[in-house]
């Protein structure tokens, strides 16, 4: 179970250009229940019900009654279903990873105080990972990759992407401190230029009334962002916390995302480590593609 709010406050152009309009606040509730079919298999079924509020000036960019209102809108938004499988010992891993997610109902997409973007998509990844017993013994490197094939929200857009991370983390007896980057590039997408001309005037590539119509789907999104965390055991149980910051976007949000949740056990005494640190990961801003 994890909560995230994340703080939207304002936008990059193609240019990076920082704008500080179409303000937004939301929060977010996961509920996430993962079996082990055997020590090295595991599958997933997740449900997210997000919470979400325009914040910045009236009227707004979109000039929508879902963010002229400035109140809170509130839905179920996509549910998951993964799978995994690791590879490797107690020293090293490699996991290959799939998961599809789909909308739960035809909620809105259209501006900015919108739950998601309303798409299915079939995800495709591997994560790789070591401790480093060798150099630091307690110390562990993590990196993945995930390939995201996205429903077209018009025919003439691809709008898949790649998302990746590599995390460091350290563990302090029941006490797990970890630091990651993360990364997104839009395979496709559209961009909305800037005042700069670079690399083409407002409003770039928005340029008919469709895609204008479809734009907070159709982006070419691509961003870093940083983060830090902590996770605590108590056996049956973790408690994890961490806290993301945008460093660098393109045609993307600006901002902050705060996440904490806890992971329950059922069969404590099948219990492998570091499954904090995967959770913790987990729950990176995704709500912001």
């Amino acid at each position: 179970m994890a909560a995230q709010a994340i703080d939207n406050t304002g936008h990059r152009l193609s240019d990076g250009l920082f704008l500080e309009i179409g303000q937004s606040v939301s929060a977010s509730a996961l509920v996430e229940v993962e079996y082990g079919v055997t020590d090295r298999l595991a599958a997933a079924v997740g449900l997210p019900y997000v919470f979400v509020k325009y914040t910045g000036a009236i009227p707004s960019p979109s000039q929508l009654p879902v963010d002229e209102c400035a109140c809170w809108h509130s839905s179920i938004q996509d549910a998951s279903v993964g799978i995994r499988y690791r590879l490797g010992n107690g020293v090293w891993a490699v996991t290959p990873t799939f998961r599809y997610e789909r909308p739960t109902h035809n909620y809105a997409y259209q501006g900015e105080a919108v739950v998601g973007r309303n798409l299915q998509e079939a995800q495709v990844g591997i994560t790789v990972g070591s401790r480093l017993t060798q150099f630091v013994p307690k110390m562990s490197v993590q990196a993945a990759y995930t390939r995201a094939f996205v429903e077209k929200a018009l025919d003439t857009v691809k709008i898949d992407r790649s998302n990746g991370f590599f995390d460091v983390g350290y563990p302090l007896k029941s006490l797990f401190l970890r630091g990651s980057a993360i990364w997104q590039y839009t395979h496709g997408g559209l961009r909305t230029g800037s005042p700069s001309g670079d690399p083409f005037p407002l409003p770039g590539e928005l340029n008919t009334p469709e895609r204008v119509a479809q734009r907070d789907r159709l982006l070419r999104t691509q961003y870093w962002q940083i983060a830090g965390g902590l996770a605590y055991s108590t056996g049956a149980v973790d408690y994890f916390a961490s806290v993301t910051k945008y460093v660098w976007g393109r045609d993307a949000h600006n901002g902050y995302a705060f996440t904490f949740g806890n992971t329950w056990y059922f069969d404590v005494s099948n219990r492998r480590g570091g499954l904090p640190y995967r959770k913790m990961i987990s729950m990176t801003p995704t709500s912001l593609r």
